[in-house]
């Protein structure tokens, strides 16, 4: 019966997390690669350094070997596992990303194909390859960007995770870019209307019992004889994080989905967990769709930012869905959710929403399903977020990101004191101190081999899982104009 559940969750939660033993062979080996297997490209390795990573026995750890090929100073270090699988099945990336105006009707989409003229590389302050752009083109809207990605079952959706998703989230970045310009307005209801709050008095429809509403019955809003007042609900205010949030999110779904169509035209082995961070607009957005995990360490003060997604975390809430969907919505109730209920005038119109994957907010185009009462229920792959530039930070101040196989064998305050410990003993303005606590960081959950396998601190069993971290300096959120 679990398994039934399990492979039942790991369907609905897609490509980005499912990941099976027989996700490979379902491909095809015919197939062509949709990328090939390779490491994080900031790491600047050689294919013979790749090869002589991949080393069961020995375990090295790769670090940066230019602390300038990430922004911030950032810290990355990984390990591949201890035999569990051929190839090291984590993958990263970080860049920073100029979000432009969608092209004219008709331009291709960018899922597929880098954008080359909103994208830069990596490298902070201007350095390296700097800004790949046109000067004629107008100002664009610039985030820094972290992910990690923990294949399973193969590195093939990892590999196209790492390569892809930032995209997607550009591209919904793109459809709320004018909300995000201004931030002294709330974001419209109605995509291209000003901003409006509508108010009812709590008498309005005292006598109208909420089923006889549902029902359409004689005198209820909706009903022939009554038309239907300007809005049903006072309408929610919805905030410019909240629209991120929603892009986010849907980058995750739509990279879900992809994945999946591409499974039949290439070679993508097994399925992957997402773990990414973007700093814009003076926050920090952290989403998660599976069990790697995200920390701040704050002045010693450990703050998660991450929600572990898992197939048993998810296993009460598909249950209750499952019993409660076939009489709720069966022809009267939309799972979506809307700030205020769909006019009927609105159909065609591109309003805010959310579903049960999100909780941030997008638009979407109405259509007349849309005007069915809403059933609000759950929450599914999370987004949170930290006002970044609402704190000064400290040189030890810092993001810690990491795979499961940090995790499994570290808890938040092992990894926090670690790091903490770590950076005390170097100089706060050392552009290296950040690698090598990541370096440091991988040490302790890899350990030492021994007679009876890989050791940690009190003889217990290390991390034989792949291991891949960053540790990410906030302060220099702090310098961002």
């Amino acid at each position: 019966m679990l398994t039934r559940v399990k492979s039942a969750v790991a369907n609905f939660m897609g490509g980005m997390v499912a990941g099976s033993s027989n996700s490979e062979s379902l491909g095809g080996s015919d197939l062509p690669l949709k990328y090939p297997y390779t490491r994080p490209e900031f790491l600047g390795l050689s294919p013979d350094e790749i090869e002589c990573s991949a080393d069961h026995i020995a375990r090295p750890i790769l670090i940066l070997k230019e602390t300038k090929r990430l922004p911030w100073a950032t810290g990355y270090a990984e390990v591949i596992n201890a035999g569990k699988s051929h190839l090291n099945e984590d993958q990263a990336c970080c860049e920073v990303v100029v979000v432009r105006s969608r092209p004219s009707a008709g331009g291709n989409s960018t899922s597929n194909r880098p954008p080359t003229t909103r994208r830069r590389s990596s490298l902070p302050n201007g350095e390296g390859l700097g800004l790949r752009e046109n000067a004629d083109v107008e100002p664009g809207l610039t985030f820094h960007y972290w992910g990690l990605f923990d294949g399973h079952a193969g590195s093939g959706a990892a590999v196209v995770a790492s390569k892809l998703l930032q995209h997607h989230i550009i591209e919904h970045l793109q459809e709320v870019l004018d909300v995000l310009r201004n931030p002294a307005q709330l974001a419209p209801i109605i995509q291209g209307e000003e901003p409006t709050n509508y108010h009812l008095t709590p008498t309005t429809h005292r006598g109208i019992t909420r089923a006889a509403s549902l029902r359409g019955a004689a005198g209820a809003p909706g009903s022939p004889s009554h038309p239907p007042p300007t809005r049903f609900f006072t309408e929610k205010k919805i905030h410019h994080e909240s629209m991120v949030m929603g892009a986010i999110e849907n980058a995750f779904k739509e990279m879900d989905a992809q994945i999946e169509r591409d499974k039949a035209v290439f070679n993508i082995s097994g399925g992957c967990t997402a773990l990414c961070a973007l700093f814009l607009l003076g926050k920090l957005y952290v989403g998660n769709a599976g069990d790697s995990r995200a920390i701040i360490i704050r002045g010693g003060e450990v703050i998660p930012m991450s929600t572990e997604f898992t197939p048993e975390s998810e296993r009460q809430r598909l249950q209750f869905l499952a019993y409660m969907q076939p009489h709720l919505l069966g022809g009267e109730f939309t799972h979506l959710e809307f700030p205020r209920r769909v006019q009927r005038k609105e159909v065609g119109k591109r309003m805010l929403y959310r579903d049960f994957t999100m909780s941030g907010w997008a638009y979407k185009t109405i259509e007349d399903d849309d005007l069915k009462f809403p059933l609000i229920y759950g929450e599914g792959k999370k987004v949170k977020v930290y006002p970044l530039t609402q704190y000064e930070h400290g040189a030890d101040d810092v993001l810690v990101m990491g795979t499961d196989g940090l995790w499994d064998v570290l808890s938040n305050q092992e990894v926090a004191e670690a790091v903490t410990g770590f950076l005390a003993n170097c100089g706060p303005d050392d552009q290296h101190r950040y690698t090598m606590a990541a370096q440091d960081l991988v040490m302790r959950a890899r350990g030492v081999l021994k007679d009876r396998g890989w050791r940690i601190a009190n003889e217990r069993l290390g991390s034989g899982d792949d291991i891949s971290v960053y540790i990410i300096p906030l302060r220099y959120g702090n310098l961002q104009t």
